[in-house]
């Protein structure tokens, strides 16, 4: 069995007030980027998705990160239930739409700082930059120090965005002039497709509750997580919200309402700007300036793990796995900060075209993942040992699951066609991409050459065959899914409005980008089918004669983080003498 790193890593005991605010960092930092839904949707239906979103939508990913997380506190968080639920080929494509996410998300937020220091300090191009890698280089210091400084830093970062969209909820109400909710819908767009238009939006400002998860093994006290981001959800909804609604009625003008600024643009620093001064303008454009430093800071430690736990599995280079003698992945977020200077200058648009549709495959992936431990830990036997676990049983589960699923699916498809097509050549990029790191790399199979044996003709794992065929027929599956809503969907205006978007190329030609999906999606659930069934015929039988003793491994993964394993005989024992100790330490600390 090789080396493994993730032993390691710096251990950190963290509070419960500072994982709050690293979650609050990760997800929101602030309500900046609404404005683009108010002026795309319209004031109503943006009002109506903020209140709504965050029990159809936040709630269900919070809780099921949140069960996850406390029976797998794994480093690389969805990477790692990916890998240990559907084996290594779905783990690496999780970990990579995760790590991809953040990776190419870094970029925007770097901009997004140098963006609104703009607006009150004259930069040039160059300046502009230099700016960018000061950002970078001092973000990237206070991760190296250790999560103990990203938590107090976080921490005063979260206080002081709070503070400032307090101050525009406090002086809206105070000057409400407008209904903050007419129209309900863009009378331009329709009803259905204003809600189309801004919901992509309103999931990214209640997405990245799954970041914390990637730093669990770093943590002394893992199963605070849980609790953390139960508390962490209404600070977060309610910061949207409440701003929101009173910035609506203080300026109105919901049609003009942008992230730019100048030509009449509005957004939340107008509200104390017109009622209060600009000095408080002044002050909240500083604070617009922390809070994406604030992202950017949490989105490094996040990023930097993701290709860490893969490079430890032996499925990227192995520098990616360096930790220095503190325990910290230096190597890892160094290249994340060179990364992240080589992209500040990629187009923002084309960032997040390629960017938003796999974070939504990776919830889709988080949903059966969840189904997956259930079947081999029962919530019931889970509850016996103090796991968390999402409310409901299974009614709660099917409830909770679906409304990721269907929000999921629509916002994968509403977003349009180009977004579509975007994030479908990931997904087909990261198939590739396994092949080749599973060639170069090896994988498990340097682990324990036993349970994770190679295909000797193959040189792949032993049932990739028949993960490559699922893969390839979902994927297919969801591009004639694809073929049949964006032609109802988009029929009206497709032609027109992506050749006026565009003028020239693939994404000009709306028509040849639906050809695409049709026959895309034919082939690969072609060969999909054709891999699948070679699989099961060639690998099949040695998979499932592999079965139990790779669940055996997860136990033992299990014991070495708990203490136990939920289910066994004399489990109880074992938690309740475990929890005495805890509690000895704690008192005598």
């Amino acid at each position: 069995m090789s080396e493994k790193n993730t032993q390691a890593l710096k251990k950190q005991k963290m509070s419960t007030v500072g994982v709050i605010a690293l979650i609050y960092s990760f997800v929101a930092a602030g309500a900046f980027g609404i404005e683009e839904a108010i002026s795309a949707s319209g004031p109503g239906a943006t009002i109506i998705m903020l209140l709504l979103f965050p029990f159809v939508w936040s709630f269900p990913l919070c809780e099921m990160v949140g069960e996850m997380g406390s029976i797998l506190p794994a480093e690389g968080g969805i990477y790692s239930w990916g890998r240990e639920a559907f084996g290594e080929f779905w783990g690496w494509q999780i970990g990579l739409w995760s790590a991809l996410t953040t990776w190419l998300c870094q970029a925007q937020y770097c901009a997004l700082i140098v963006g609104y220091a703009a607006k009150f300090v004259k930069m040039s191009d160059t300046t502009e930059y230099l700016m960018k890698v000061v950002v970078v280089v001092v973000f990237t210091v206070i991760n190296i120090i250790g999560l103990d400084w990203l938590e107090k830093l976080e921490t005063l970062f979260t206080v002081l965005v709070l503070i400032a969209f307090g101050a525009v909820a406090v002086v809206g109400f105070m000057h409400w002039d407008y209904n903050p909710v007419s129209p309900l819908f863009n009378p331009e767009e329709g009803l259905l497709h204003s809600f189309g238009e801004g919901i992509a939006i309103i999931i990214w400002m209640y997405c990245g509750f799954e970041c914390m998860s990637n730093m669990a093994e770093e943590m002394d006290n893992p199963q605070i997580i849980p609790k953390a981001m139960r508390l962490a959800q209404p600070v977060i909804a309610l910061s949207y919200i409440l701003p929101t609604l009173a910035a609506l009625a203080a300026v109105g003008q919901w049609s003009a309402w942008s992230t730019e600024q100048g030509g009449g643009k509005i957004g939340y620093a107008d509200v104390l700007i017109q009622h209060v001064g600009s000095w408080a303008g002044l002050l909240f454009v500083i604070v617009a300036v922390i809070s994406n430093c604030s992202i950017f800071c949490s989105y490094i430690a996040h990023g930097s793990r993701a290709f860490f736990v893969m490079a430890d599995d032996h499925m990227f280079p192995g520098i990616m796995k360096k930790v220095d003698r503190r325990g910290i992945p230096t190597v890892s977020i160094l290249l994340l900060a060179v990364f992240t200077i080589i992209t500040c200058k990629f187009d923002f648009t084309t960032l997040v075209m390629a960017t938003t549709p796999i974070q939504l495959y990776m919830y889709l992936a988080l949903v059966v993942i969840i189904v997956k431990f259930r079947k081999w830990y029962p919530i019931s036997e889970r509850k016996k040992v103090g796991l968390t676990s999402m409310p409901g049983g299974v009614p709660g589960l099917v409830v909770l699951s679906g409304c990721v699923i269907f929000i999921t699916m629509f916002c994968i498809y509403a977003n349009g066609t180009d977004y579509f097509i975007t994030g479908f050549t990931v997904l087909f990029g990261g198939l590739i991409a396994y092949v080749l790191c599973k060639w170069a790399y090896k994988g498990r199979v340097l682990d324990n050459a036993e349970l994770y044996p190679l295909n000797p003709k193959t040189k792949l794992g032993l049932g990739d065959l028949i993960d490559i065929g699922g893969y390839l027929i979902l994927t297919g599956a969801m591009s004639l899914g694809a073929w049949v809503f964006l032609r109802w969907y988009e029929g009206g205006y497709g032609v027109e409005y992506y050749k006026e978007e565009y003028g020239s190329g693939l994404f000009s030609n709306w028509k040849l980008m639906l050809a695409i999906c049709l026959w895309v999606g034919i082939l690969s659930l072609a060969a999909g089918l054709i891999f699948y069934f070679i699989g099961k015929k060639t690998e099949g039988p040695k998979l499932e004669a592999l079965k139990d003793a790779r669940h055996e491994d997860l136990n033992q993964h299990l014991r070495e983080l708990h203490g136990f394993v939920p289910g066994e005989p004399g489990v109880e024992e074992i938690y309740e003498k475990i929890r005495a100790e805890k509690a000895k330490e704690e008192a005598l600390e």
